[in-house]
């Protein structure tokens, strides 16, 4: 496997790239539980606050964290000249405690559709492993994905929920809290 590891912060995210299969994988450790990882993949107002690049803010115009139910956020850049805006949109085949499995479209490339799995893994002492895992139609979709600059704003990303999950935003909720199957979230 190909290795790509980032170390901006005291947490370190791995992310592989595999020889054989296109595939990204993405590992990171929490001090959290795998409840609250959940929550912060399935409760809309969290995840905007989390997800993507540090230098961009997110919008979700439509969240529907349950199994059949779709998604899509908007990343904007406010800049001199106007917004940049990066649409991303999919599906959520299953949300479960252990795992959520959803498709992940950019709307800037609408045919390149990657699978994605993510699954926590309970570590003890209130500490959880995410693991994603993301399947595209190629070796060449893959690699243009790590050359896009996904790499930062995983990490970005990561380090917002940290922050979030250090400073109690993400309490510690069973899992009828954790906003799954808590029905569409369209923007107002």
């Amino acid at each position: 496997m190909t290795q790509h590891a980032t170390t901006r912060t005291p947490t370190r995210t791995t992310i592989e790239a595999d020889e054989k299969v296109p595939v990204i994988r993405i590992t990171r450790d929490f001090a959290a539980s795998p409840a609250q990882l959940l929550r912060a993949h399935t409760d809309p107002e969290l995840y905007a606050r989390w997800v993507g690049p540090a230098d961009l803010s997110t919008r979700i115009d439509h969240w529907d964290a349950r199994d059949g139910g779709s998604w899509r956020f908007v990343n904007v850049r406010a800049g001199g000249d106007g917004a940049e805006e990066y649409a991303f949109r999919g599906c959520f085949h299953e949300v479960s405690p252990q795992r959520i499995v959803q498709t992940f479209t950019y709307e800037g490339m609408p045919e390149g559709v990657s699978l994605e799995t993510l699954t926590f893994e309970d570590l003890g002492d209130g500490r959880t492993r995410l693991h994603a895992q993301s399947l595209v139609d190629s070796f060449e979709a893959r690699d243009q994905w790590l050359a896009s600059g996904m790499e930062g704003g995983v990490e970005d990303g990561y380090a917002k929920l940290d922050g979030l999950l250090a400073d109690g935003s993400i309490a510690d909720a069973s899992i009828a809290d954790a906003s799954i199957g808590g029905g569409d979230h369209g923007a107002a």
